[in-house]
């Protein structure tokens, strides 16, 4: 089966092909709108959308010729249906949908978390079920137990912030510029943690719970103090970096003891930090446990993720819409409502 994946849920575009035969992701293509938004501080849902019409022909024509085959080929489409920003969630479903009435074949809507969660089995040298699963990105930072396609208990969730959003905040308050996550991780290389003291939230709560609005808090009370100065930005850069790492780790390690598993699956765009790659796989190899991550290009939202969720649960005997055109999106979407392929 020849599965296209569709990917739309914020600010990147991404489309893919997936072969279940061959268990091998043909070809994908994916478009930032970093430059876009770059001017606004922060993603504009409208220009979002607008941008993923002019994009989503082009990309997807892109992977046609890269596979070396035509529309007529596809088997069936996979589309992130949520969570996301409805007017970005809604250009990917109404593609996806037309397409799949234009070629008469099966349209599945994924769930763009479990999309991230499962990237990491694309990998050279995939985990095998059960792992844990640390969700680290712009809008989610959850610890789950994974037991198979669909089959996810939630650990411990953020109560506030997720880990990407602090970083991009963070960012921003010591001015730079967007993506303030790539561009604080990389002022904080220049920088000296524990200049400034800044917070561990929740490091000591015994469960697997997370917070960065204080962390954020505390940078926005160094930053604004009488005596801060320019050259002071890459100390306090570094020092957010090591708070929100050791957090992140710690929890990760207690999952790992709580469950007695001994893979870990990270995901997610904060997951290409290499400051918490290095704390992760140093931590972890003293729990004789394995770390693994998704390939640094498919770390950001992409369309190989939704083309690769969608093929496992089609290659379970799940069967999708029927390409009538008639779809919803779901801009919150809890991963907690998702359940195993059904087979029809």
């Amino acid at each position: 089966m020849l599965v296209l994946g569709i990917e739309s849920s914020c600010d990147e575009t991404g489309v893919a092909i997936y072969d279940t035969d061959k268990g091998l992701l043909l070809a994908h293509r994916l478009h930032s709108q970093i430059d876009l938004h770059a001017a606004y501080g922060g993603v504009v849902p409208e220009l979002a959308s607008r941008d993923h019409i002019r994009r989503l022909p082009l990309l997807l024509r892109e992977v046609l010729e890269a596979s070396g085959l035509v529309l007529g080929d596809i088997d069936a489409i996979a589309y992130t249906a949520g969570p996301g920003l409805a007017g970005a969630l809604l250009v990917g479903a109404s593609v996806a949908e037309a397409l799949g009435v234009a070629l008469e074949v099966p349209v599945l809507p994924v769930h763009h978390l479990e999309g991230h969660l499962l990237s990491p089995l694309l990998s050279a040298k995939p985990p095998t079920f059960p792992f844990v699963a640390l969700l680290v990105s712009g809008g989610h930072t959850q610890l789950m137990r994974v037991a198979g396609v669909g089959d996810y208990v939630l650990l411990g969730e953020t109560v506030d912030d997720a880990a990407g959003e602090a970083f991009d905040k963070t960012a921003k308050l010591i001015g730079l510029g967007y993506p303030g996550g790539p561009a604080l991780a990389k002022l904080a290389l220049q920088g000296m943690p524990g200049r400034f003291k800044l917070p561990r939230p929740m490091l000591h709560s015994k469960d697997f719970d997370f917070s960065f609005s204080g962390l954020k808090t505390a940078v926005l009370t160094a930053a604004t103090a009488p005596d801060f100065r320019d050259e002071d930005k890459a100390d306090l850069a570094a020092e957010f970096q090591a708070a929100a790492v050791e957090v992140l780790v710690a929890k990760s390690m207690a999952a790992l003891r709580h469950t007695g598993l001994k893979q870990l699956v990270v995901a997610g765009g904060v997951g290409a930090n290499l400051a918490l790659r290095a704390q992760l796989d140093a931590a972890a190899a003293k729990r004789k446990a394995a770390v693994y991550y998704p390939e640094l290009e498919l770390c950001t939202d992409n369309g190989a993720m939704i083309a690769f969720a969608g093929a496992l649960r089609f290659a379970a005997g799940e069967q999708g819409g029927e390409g009538d055109g008639r779809f919803a999106v779901r801009p919150r979407w809890s991963l907690q409502e998702i359940v195993p392929p059904v087979a029809a």
